[in-house]
């Protein structure tokens, strides 16, 4: 059941001239933008960049001083920049353009880094945080072509490329998977053509109008899509091409976590297909959110955003701090919506329970009778 870490214990002392670079140094990049690099990394603003080395000791230091500029949203994080600062495959990797905006007003959570091997340059874009915000921009994609950190995701690679020389990797996990296809897809084809390769890993994906954009069709052969078995983020709207199924160690929405996923020498251990849970989850998400037009979207979202708001908490982990006091905010503050919103609100989730119901045939196991050769296979 080798993870991250063992990677890193097997490939650590290798560099990138001994050991090509591969999907899992991808994976590595990725989880690496989720670490709160505020005074640590250089921002755009800066030339200047500073080794994973360098930047795992001061991160160090502030983390004992309790002076960090952010959450630490994984808990392995602290642990595995230590390590990684300690491998001569990454201890001399440049980080550099750091940005971490998040925007109540704007709805929008945005963070990303550009990490330099020597040999490339790869745009990591983050995940989605713990931040409240974070989390509704990401309801807002549901029925909003082009959200503010999508746009910041086109603005932050067309303003890297004119810095840079040579090819970019572009890459990110759950929504920075999302931001990282959807900056490559909207960027001008001089930029396109620098991008080698675009890595997403359990992201979310789109509606029509970006997969059937010639943008897309130019860098979809560019990109590589990572699912693991039971995911659920990850078979949300539309990806344009098919996945990469991945095994993780855990089980239900656990498997979105990267440290989880199991991996090779130099890959992740890839499973033929997802799980039957996963395609009950898919066909029911989508059944309920095809259901809904963009304006019932819109205010179903923006009510449960008002109730979460209402509890003063700025992330989720405010709302775990006292869940129950939280909950009575929020009752409080449901009460207090009018009639026609909680009409939606219940006609929404009503329509949930009925998805589900309608596509639980998913979760039953399938198999074809013996005394037939072909033909549908038939739920035991």
């Amino acid at each position: 059941m080798a993870n991250i870490f063992d990677y890193l214990a097997w490939r650590g002392d290798l560099s990138f001239g001994q050991a090509p670079f591969n999907p899992v140094d991808a994976m590595i990049f990725c989880q690496l933008s989720y670490l709160p690099f505020d005074a640590i990394v250089p921002s755009p603003a800066d030339d200047s960049g500073i080794t994973v080395t360098e930047a795992a000791k001061i991160f160090i230091r502030k983390q004992e001083k309790d002076e960090l500029g952010g959450d630490i949203i994984f808990r392995d994080d602290p642990g595995f920049l230590q390590v990684l600062g300690s491998t001569i495959r990454f201890r001399d990797c440049l980080l550099y353009r750091y940005v971490n905006h998040i925007d109540e007003e704007q709805e929008k959570q945005f963070s990303a880094v550009c990490i330099n091997t020597g040999e490339f340059t790869f745009l990591a874009y983050r995940g989605t945080d713990v931040s409240l915000v974070g989390w509704k921009e990401d309801m807002n994609m549901s029925f909003i072509d082009g959200v503010p950190s999508q746009l910041e995701a086109v603005s932050y690679l067309e303003n890297t490329a004119k810095q840079i020389k040579g090819n970019l990797i572009l890459g990110g996990h759950s929504k920075g998977g999302n931001l990282a296809v959807y900056a490559a897809s909207s960027a001008p084809e001089k930029i396109r053509k620098k991008i080698r390769h675009i890595y997403s890993f359990d992201a979310p994906g789109f509606h029509h109008r970006i997969i059937q954009s010639g943008g897309f069709r130019e860098i979809k052969e560019k990109i590589s899509l990572y699912i693991p078995q039971s995911s659920v983020v990850g078979l949300l709207f539309e990806h344009g091409k098919d996945f990469i199924v991945i095994k993780s160690s855990q089980s239900g929405i656990l498997q979105h976590e990267m440290y989880t996923w199991e991996l090779t020498y130099d890959d992740m251990v890839r499973l033929d297909t997802i799980t039957r849970s996963s395609r009950f989850v898919d066909k029911t998400l989508r059944e309920w959110i095809g259901g809904m037009d963009h304006e019932h979207r819109e205010i179903f979202i923006d009510a449960m955003y008002t109730i979460l708001n209402a509890t003063q908490a700025k992330s989720v982990l405010d709302l775990g701090s006292d869940w129950f006091k939280a909950s009575r905010k929020m009752i409080q503050t449901l009460g207090n919506i009018d009639d026609d919103t909680k009409k939606v609100i219940r006609r929404t989730i009503a329509a949930l329970f009925e998805a589900a119901r309608n596509n639980f045939s998913a979760l039953l196991p399938y198999r074809v009778p013996k005394n037939r050769q072909g033909g549908a296979a038939l739920p035991l």
